[in-house]
């Protein structure tokens, strides 16, 4: 695990009741967990407690790996590459784990004698303790369907993760794009994500981040997959409705953890760069190459940098109605 943070923690520590895992991340969290294992908890009340992990701070402990998952974030994606080019096995494969949509081509493009297969996680996974991560909502992991991931695969469902294979990976990573603009709301907000959705303004946000980015789908001939039980283009409307309804429409949606944030939002708490360019920041690259505005999205960009440079826990909390009114007319 090449970036072992929330996500990489918690897939390592599943992984290993079936396989030999080497979490490679940052010197203190890695000494935490070398020294007191690690600790998965949630969805609801599950539990694991996982020992005996191989911990590492250099990506030559990736050396004799038969797959590597990169779950660094984004901005770190062409690094992550240049640390595994010339260290890994032949015929290691490589899985990206990590938001965004560009990812998996940079590793393509940094580590060309190896297979690169696209990954996304859909829920929510925070760090809980020094040791300890907790996944606060549901959901099956998708890979890209090909040989080298079967293997993998087989390993992640005997150690208890939901995966399903995919076809269909670019179109899925831009409907988890659309998922990820909440980020930076629920960021700014300072809420629980369950507690967030359930507010009518806030999700007015999101659906004018989601409507620009739509728009700059079709310019760009860009389907989003369909990962819930409405097509992505009803998702706007859909959060468009009054809190009552919403709750009663939206219900398999919101089955959240009363703990759960966004990564952002514990970003900014650990005074750690976000991935608002991955995100926000896609959708306006991909409008602006085809001539189209993206004022939301654009002024969420604003909002997050001026959460950055506030520093640890001396962010401005928006209201929703605030928050809204922020982003101009709509």
């Amino acid at each position: 695990m090449l970036g072992a943070g929330s996500i990489g923690c918690h897939l390592g520590g599943m992984l290993a009741a079936v396989a030999d895992v080497t979490l490679i991340g940052r010197p203190a969290a890695m000494a935490a967990v070398g020294r007191d294992g690690l600790t998965l908890t949630g969805p609801g009340s599950a539990r694991r407690e996982v020992r005996g992990l191989t911990v590492a701070t250099d990506a030559d402990a990736a050396a004799t790996a038969d797959y590597v998952l990169v779950t660094v974030k984004s901005a770190d994606t062409r690094a992550a590459a240049r640390e595994l080019a010339g260290r890994l096995a032949p015929g290691a494969a490589v899985i990206s784990f990590q938001n965004g949509l560009h990812n998996t081509a940079e590793l393509r493009a940094g580590l060309p004698g190896h297979r690169v297969l696209a990954g996304m996680v859909p829920y929510n996974v925070l760090r809980s303790g020094p040791a300890a991560v907790h996944q606060g909502s549901g959901g099956a992991l998708m890979l890209e369907d090909a040989p080298e991931a079967r293997p993998f695969a087989a390993a992640a469902r005997a150690g208890g993760l939901r995966l399903v294979l995919r076809a269909d990976m670019p179109a899925v990573q831009a409907a988890k794009l659309l998922m990820n603009l909440n980020n930076a709301v629920n960021a700014l907000s300072g809420l629980p994500l369950r507690e967030q959705l359930g507010t009518r303004a806030y999700r007015a946000c999101l659906a004018r981040c989601q409507r620009e980015a739509l728009a700059a789908f079709r310019a760009a001939r860009v389907a989003p997959a369909r990962l819930g039980p409405v097509p992505p283009r009803w998702t706007p409307g859909l959060l468009g409705l009054p809190d009552a309804l919403f709750r009663r429409v939206a219900a398999a949606g919101l089955r959240i953890d009363e703990r759960a944030r966004s990564s952002m939002w514990e970003d900014l708490e650990r005074g750690r760069p976000t991935e608002i360019d991955s995100l926000q920041g896609e959708v306006i690259a991909l409008a602006r190459r085809h001539g189209l505005p993206a004022p939301a999205n654009a002024r969420l960009v604003e909002l997050v940098r001026e959460a950055e440079r506030a520093g640890p826990g001396a962010a401005r909390r928006w209201s929703g109605p605030e928050l809204l009114a922020a982003l101009g007319p709509g």
